[in-house]
């Protein structure tokens, strides 16, 4: 009796993430809303939310930890994004360095060692895609910058 093995083994998800360094302070304070504020304490509203998604977290190694901060960042994230999109001429001469900061250390990072050690490629029809852990934040980033 000879017995056959599928070529074809289904791999689980696999997720990743790049290299960087986590910020000591992650405490993150819930500030007001934009569209609540002032339109005179706006833009440094807007500067504090920025400066606030500068925090790294740690999504890999203990992703249950930090997650009131965790949310804090994402519903900052959200909000810029969505008063980006609804409002105009938000990015002022003072916003866009803190903005262009905030892009760099949220997305600029080393990249993880290939996970296969044998070097093959990535194969799109064999393999799954390798997650970044830390998407919930950097789609956000994305997003804000494509506005």
């Amino acid at each position: 009796m000879k017995l056959t093995t599928s070529s074809h083994i289904k791999k689980e998800k696999r997720q990743s993430s790049s290299r960087f360094l986590i910020s000591k302070n992650r405490e993150l304070q819930k500030l007001p809303a934009l569209k609540e504020s002032s339109p005179n304490e706006r833009e440094a509203l807007f500067i504090q939310k920025i400066r606030q998604c500068c925090v790294l977290f740690d999504f890999v190694s203990d992703p249950l930890s930090d997650l009131k901060w965790k949310e804090v960042k994402r519903a900052a994230l959200h909000e810029m994004v969505e008063y980006v999109t609804s409002q105009d001429n938000v990015i002022t001469d003072a916003i866009y360095p803190e903005a262009v900061n905030m892009f760099a250390v949220n997305l600029f990072r080393t990249l993880p060692p290939s996970s296969n050690p044998n070097g093959a490629e990535f194969d799109p029809e064999e393999d799954e895609p390798t997650l970044e852990a830390a998407w919930p934040h950097l789609q956000l980033v994305y997003e804000f910058f494509l506005r």
